[in-house]
């Protein structure tokens, strides 16, 4: 079994900042890609950031500059950094993450229940 979990979600003001958390546990050789995606209500969901073993990033253009994913792989854990957050960035927060469970086992993909992020005043 694996678990993934999402944490850090709120309720923040314009121009604050949060910091998401997204732990795996369980039955895990190895975790490759990690990204966070996000979906706000009617709309379909997007890749927010991902990160990969060799630490690469990759963002969309929405949050460039704003966000930073990092990974702590000891862990099994990665963040998502969030600061000069906008009303637009509302959204439940989502985790996925390519997890390999045994090194003889493909790698696949899994998905945390997500966090709700809410930016108002």
């Amino acid at each position: 079994q694996v678990q993934v979990v999402e944490s850090g979600g709120g309720l923040v003001q314009p121009g604050g900042s949060l910091r998401l958390s997204c732990a795996a546990s369980g039955s895990i050789f190895s975790i490759e890609n990690m990204g966070w995606y996000r979906q706000a209500l009617g709309m379909q969901r997007e890749l927010v950031a991902s990160i990969t073993t060799g630490a690469s990033t990759n963002y969309a253009d929405s949050v460039k500059g704003r966000f930073t994913i990092s990974r702590d792989s000891a862990k099994n854990t990665v963040y998502l950094q969030m600061n000069s957050l906008k009303s637009e960035d509302t959204a439940g927060y989502y985790c996925k993450l390519l997890i390999r469970r045994w090194w003889s086992d493909p790698a696949m993909d899994y998905w945390g229940k997500g966090t709700q992020v809410t930016v108002s005043q």
